[in-house]
């Protein structure tokens, strides 16, 4: 019986989902779902996205959170239009939360959509949003043996960004071992190397995001 109920909220999820894609397709707008467990950065590597692509692109943000605004008034602050989603302990946002949220959205102005995901490396993966790309960031302070640990999420990625390299010679965080990993999982995956810090690597990340919109609006 329990896999039953389980098997029916997931089909509703993806109706809905469906239905916040087409809606994000009327708009010409891409969604990218970012999910991470607590600390990788997520919110900073939005910033920082941000920073690269003003006055190319227009940004939205939906964020995640169990409780609180702190992400959603740091993406506020510069500019951006933001909604908060706060699950009230629920560990993944869910297409119907997303919905919602879009409604409060100015989507004619907004052509690249980040949802930022609750901190979580389960939940997230089973719930689809409506989004266009599932990117998972991982950063190198949790160890390169992230993608043993939670196989299913990285192996539902189109992209795996790995998070905070300026830190790589004081940790033994090992890329090649990493990536063998996650490749072994997922062979599509495409891989970037970013420091939220620095900026380092987010030129072929930010191409990438460019390319991808593009592919979009064809």
């Amino acid at each position: 019986m329990k896999v039953t109920v389980t098997k029916d909220i997931l089909s509703a999820n993806d109706q809905i989902a469906a239905r916040n894609r087409e809606l994000l397709d009327s708009h010409g707008i891409t969604a990218f779902n970012i999910m991470a467990s607590p600390g990788a950065g997520k919110t900073s590597l939005i910033l920082k996205t941000i920073e690269f692509l003003r006055g190319k692109v227009r940004v939205g943000v939906i964020e995640g959170d169990i409780a609180g605004s702190v992400d959603a008034d740091r993406i506020g602050a510069v500019g951006i239009s933001v909604v908060q989603i706060n699950t009230g302990g629920g560990c993944h946002l869910d297409a119907g939360m997303v919905a919602n949220a879009l409604a409060s959205l100015p989507l004619t102005e907004i052509d690249l959509l980040f949802i930022e995901n609750v901190g979580n490396l389960v939940c997230p993966a089973a719930y689809r949003l409506g989004e266009h790309q599932r990117v998972v960031l991982t950063s190198t302070p949790e160890g390169d043996d992230k993608p043993q640990k939670y196989p299913v999420m990285f192996s539902e990625a189109e992209v795996v960004l790995i998070n905070k390299i300026d830190l790589l010679s004081l940790l033994d965080f090992n890329p090649a071992t990493f990536k063998r990993t996650v490749t072994s999982l997922n062979p599509h995956v495409r891989i970037f190397e970013v420091s939220s810090k620095t900026g380092e690597g987010f030129g072929d990340w930010i191409d990438w995001l460019m390319a991808e919109i593009k592919l979009r609006r064809k």
